[in-house]
């Protein structure tokens, strides 16, 4: 079983001791969302610590993007539960990049590679991707691709 499957159950479970809803509530749905990702696909199987890290950071990427819409909504109580929630989530995440440690990324991870024309953005992506290693979202990490190939 993965560390940070390990990880997430005993927060579980000291959550649980300790009362605490929030986490409580945040800590289920993430291993939930585990647990899915893991009988997904043709048979069950144990996700690596790169997929669970994957699985979390698309859970924070929702409850992010539901606190906007709850908050366009004039729903202020639930677009602050959605950004706890999303801080918990945080938490189990690597530390993202800052844009100039994004930008200094993607040029290393571009430099050598001889991209041009309308086909050069798949390449690039894959690299700058294998580079960042989720320290960042791929919409950022696109940005950047997009800004550097010009």
């Amino acid at each position: 079983m993965s560390t940070l499957k390990d990880r997430l159950e005993t927060d579980l479970r000291a959550a649980m001791k300790a009362r605490d809803e929030l986490v409580t509530s945040t800590l289920r749905m993430a291993l939930t969302a585990v647990r899915r990702a893991e009988v997904s696909g043709e048979r069950a199987r144990e996700l690596s610590e790169d997929e669970v890290r994957a699985v979390l950071t698309a859970e924070a990427k929702k409850r992010r993007e539901a606190a906007t819409a709850f908050g366009d909504a004039g729903r202020a109580g639930q677009a602050e539960r959605e950004r706890a929630e999303e801080g918990v989530l945080v938490g189990y995440l690597p530390s993202q990049l800052a844009d100039e440690e994004l930008a200094r990324v993607v040029t290393e991870a571009l430099a050598g590679l001889e991209l041009t024309g309308k086909g050069a953005m798949g390449p690039a992506m894959k690299a700058a991707q294998a580079a960042v290693a989720g320290r960042a979202e791929g919409g950022r990490v696109a940005a950047e691709v997009r800004r550097q190939l010009g």
